[in-house]
């Protein structure tokens, strides 16, 4: 069966894309922890961590680190946070995410009211950090494009 992640990325649900290349996607969250949180996805099915091959996991461990950069940069955080759970959707994806301190890196600290238009603008704030600090190539043209950049 198809996961939701999939889907997001074959473009049947809408995504907020940050990030695309040829072997993951980075997109926001629906319910942040912080503003800026995004997941870093495998295009390919994935089911968990420990079942990706060791370069999809090098891969996706170097598009966190960009992002997190980018995300310290664009919201001033003094850390760029990175965890790994996955009960939610079996697969695989890193959550990405400005932080500030370590009690509030819980899942029980996000936020599934948070209205479209902020959304939308955190996108577009990590998406110019990127372009920003040289990774324009890997930020699609458009927020909702899963494709990759031309």
């Amino acid at each position: 069966m198809t996961t939701v992640f999939t889907q997001i990325i074959e473009g049947a649900i809408p995504g907020r894309f940050v990030w695309a290349d040829d072997v993951c996607v980075a997109f926001s969250t629906i319910a942040p922890i912080t503003d800026g949180h995004v997941l870093v996805v495998p295009r390919a099915e994935i089911a968990q961590l420990t079942d990706a091959p060791d370069d999809v996991v090098a891969h996706l461990a170097v598009v966190a680190r960009t992002i997190g950069a980018a995300q310290q940069a664009a919201w001033g955080a003094p850390r760029a946070a990175l965890l790994v759970a996955g009960f939610e959707v079996a697969h695989l994806h890193l959550h990405v995410l400005p932080a500030w301190d370590e009690s509030s890196l819980t899942f029980a600290n996000a936020r599934s009211d948070v209205p479209a238009e902020l959304l939308d603008a955190a996108a577009e704030r990590l998406r110019a950090a990127l372009r920003d600090a040289g990774h324009g190539a890997h930020v699609p043209a458009a927020l909702g494009s899963p494709a990759l950049p031309a």
